[in-house]
């Protein structure tokens, strides 16, 4: 959710916040029913033998301590279960991969990690041409991903600059009417220039008539233009459940074609948000981002097969994946590249301009992608949320009143927004989950801690904290891949 106020130069932005619960001491509602009831349980018990009490209470506080005490906002208790999880999968080797490239068997080219389900459909579009299909065969989505090319608000006016956000938030707002829309990721993905696409294209276009001294200034341009040039590449995935369809399809070909017609309405509407549309994503592209993004040294060939795609010479799905790939508790290694992830921890607590996360997304000196991910509340829950967030920053109110203790700031500007949140859902504006994901990639792993410190630092100039995904690295990889993958739901999954 966001508000907007005029300023005197140009129009600001705001009012996210963090999800919070009914429950006490910033615990969840199940924690704060749980320390209660360990509370009853030692009045009994107490009421009943003391000897008893003697023996039960130390386990009950030892667990309230873990569950009370936090670091970085985090329960210890969370902290004990992630690192018991991370051993538990290191000891059994499930943190590294070694692809099958010899043995043919049905899983010799598997991906690795999250995108192991994940399989590659070609679709028609219904127009005469094809797209690509990610399909995940443990979940049953569909996600599809379009090319587009964002306008620039630094060379356009302002007003057409604000019109750009309001058609946005308008498109997100309408995400809560299509039932079977589960998430939308958008990806800045940057890298320097490799030098074959413009080596290639000047190549073509050069006449070998031309003069000496010409073709000689020309090959000086394209050998120093990896140093001064950048590839950037902006794409839209959008991930469907087609069975919370209204209709749910019987079949996988009846789910891509009520995905093919949901998409272009939704394809549309997104070309007014201050984009173009270049097209969608074939399954060659889907196929060459992964490749690209687990071998950074084959950015270059890989950009080369895209411009001679009719010798048919293209990624497939089964070159897609790395040969090795391994997960270490703070970074990734994947064949040519070793990576570092982070997650959204904070959002800007003031109001921010259009731009903001320019720096943040800015091509640097190392190939980067950074994902934001929204995940749109039905239309029918959205209101039931939000008066539940209202109630619960009343009930924290009344709390601190009826113990007497001061407000915070913090806890007042909460208090505003929750109520802000439910009066602009009330006048028809959309609610999202957002979250976002950054991941750093570089071919020597000497230059880690550069390229770590250079992230960071965007990240700070755009008003944004970000957390190192911590032992969940390979998960934050594939998070900024085009293939629907969201580390919330995985989450879930596990649970469930």
């Amino acid at each position: 959710m966001s508000s907007t106020s005029a300023t005197d130069r140009a129009r600001t932005y705001g009012g996210w916040r963090r999800r919070r619960s009914i429950g006490l001491l910033g615990l969840g509602t199940t924690a704060t029913l749980g320390v209660l009831g360990g509370v009853l349980v030692l009045l009994l018990l107490g009421a009943v033998s003391l000897t008893l009490l003697m023996y039960v209470a130390p386990p009950i506080a030892v667990a309230a301590g873990l569950g009370l005490l936090r670091v970085d906002g985090t329960p210890v208790a969370q902290l004990v279960v992630r690192r018991a999880r991370w051993w538990r999968g290191t000891a059994r080797r499930h943190t590294k991969y070694r692809a099958g490239v010899v043995v043919e068997h049905p899983r010799a080219f598997q991906l690795p990690g999250v995108l192991a389900p994940m399989r590659l459909l070609d679709a028609e579009d219904g127009a005469g041409g094809r797209y690509g299909l990610v399909w995940d065969r443990r979940a049953g989505y569909l996600t599809a991903t379009l090319r587009v090319i964002p306008a620039s608000t630094h060379l356009a006016d302002r007003a057409d600059a604000d019109a750009w956000v309001a058609n946005w938030g308008g498109w997100l707002a309408s995400l809560g009417y299509v039932p079977m829309l589960r998430w939308v990721t958008v990806t800045v993905d940057t890298a320097p220039e490799p030098g074959t696409t413009l080596a290639d294209s000047v190549a073509a276009s050069v006449d070998p008539r031309a003069p000496e001294a010409a073709r000689t200034i020309l090959g000086e341009l394209v050998a120093a233009a990896p140093g001064a040039a950048a590839d950037v590449d902006t794409r839209v995935s959008i991930t469907f459940n087609p069975a919370a369809a209204p209709s749910p399809p019987k079949s996988l070909e009846a789910a891509i074609a009520e995905v093919g017609r949901t998409l272009h309405t939704l394809q549309t509407a997104l070309g007014t948000c201050g984009v173009t549309i270049t097209g969608r994503a074939s399954a060659a592209d889907l196929a060459g981002i992964v490749r690209t993004a687990y071998d950074p040294a084959a950015r270059g060939h890989i950009n080369h097969l895209a411009e001679v795609r009719e010798t048919g010479d293209v990624p497939s799905w089964q070159d897609a994946g790395p040969v090795g790939a391994e997960e270490l508790w703070d970074r990734y290694r994947h064949d040519s590249g070793v990576s570092v992830s982070w997650a959204w921890h904070d959002a800007p607590r003031q109001n921010v301009h259009a731009d903001v996360l320019a720096r943040l997304l800015s091509p640097g000196p190392h190939p980067k992608r950074v994902a934001l991910q929204y995940r749109p509340l039905p239309a029918v829950t959205a209101t039931r949320v939000l008066e539940n967030e209202v109630r619960a920053a009343e009930f924290r109110r009344e709390y601190r009143r009826r113990t007497r203790r001061d407000e915070t700031a913090r806890d007042s500007a909460d208090h505003a927004r929750a109520q802000q949140a439910a009066a602009e859902e009330a006048q028809g504006a959309g609610v999202c989950l957002i979250n976002l994901f950054v991941t750093a990639t570089v071919a020597d792993e000497s230059d880690l801690a550069r390229a770590v410190a250079d992230t960071e630092a965007s990240a700070e100039q755009s008003k944004i904290r970000l957390r190192r995904m911590w032992r969940s690295q390979a998960a934050g990889f594939a998070a900024t891949l085009p293939c629907g993958i969201c580390p919330s739901e995985l989450a879930n999954r596990t649970k469930h």
